[in-house]
């Protein structure tokens, strides 16, 4: 049920979002619209996915499930990627839109694969946002235009193997401990670290890594 379809009715939002001044003014200017309802201000996709989870165990006195989470892309904790993967995984009945100042093209074919219903420029006009979550509660996908040509414009060329090992390495992780994480051989992850640095021609598997991580990749 939606606000077009039963005109009395709020469209439930969760706001997800580390800066709080940020969070606050997205919040204050989505509860001017007649129709909707911020049911929940989150710093993180963690603090978030715990409210989820409790919602959706029917716990006492807690929250309804909202219709669409508005959440911020990089956090602590619990990205809004990784809260998209979560949310998919878990099979919750709720639609994640994607906020971002981070002209990434890989962020945007991530979440699609993870079915994020919208990807929203943060300075995008507040007109935008509105009317953007109005059509993703009808049913439709929303990504900002010059977002969207990125995407279709720059193809990820490594493997998922080789893109988790790329990313334990530019946390610091050595090969032996990459290794460990990914129950692979030593040899086997230096293959894909190699293959990767190779691909995005890189220097060393660090600049590897923050050339994929720029390009939205990691």
């Amino acid at each position: 049920m939606t606000s077009l379809t039963n005109p009395t009715y709020k469209l439930k939002i969760m706001v997800v979002e580390d800066q709080r001044l940020v969070r606050e003014a997205i919040s204050a200017l989505l509860s001017l619209e007649d129709d909707f309802q911020v049911i929940s201000q989150c710093e993180d996709g963690k603090q978030a996915l715990s409210i989820l989870n409790a919602s959706a165990r029917q716990e006492v006195d807690c929250i309804a499930m909202p219709d669409i989470i508005l959440s911020d892309i990089e956090m602590p904790n619990i990205s809004g990627i990784e809260l998209a993967e979560q949310i998919q995984k878990l099979d919750l009945h709720t639609k994640v839109v994607i906020m971002t100042t981070f002209s990434r093209p890989g962020y945007i074919k991530r979440a699609l694969k993870l079915g994020v219903k919208g990807f929203i420029l943060k300075e995008a006009p507040s007109e935008y946002l509105v009317s953007s979550l109005r059509k993703i509660a009808e049913g439709m996908r929303v990504i900002a235009p010059e977002l969207a040509l990125m995407a279709l414009s720059d193809e990820d060329p490594l493997s998922d193997k080789e893109r988790k090992a790329l990313a334990l390495a530019l946390n610091g992780l050595g090969t032996k401990d990459i290794a460990a994480k990914l129950f692979l051989s030593e040899g086997t992850v230096r293959n894909y670290l190699s293959e990767a640095i190779a691909k995005l021609d890189a220097t060393n598997r660090v600049d590897a890594g923050r050339i994929a991580k720029q390009k939205g990749w990691l």
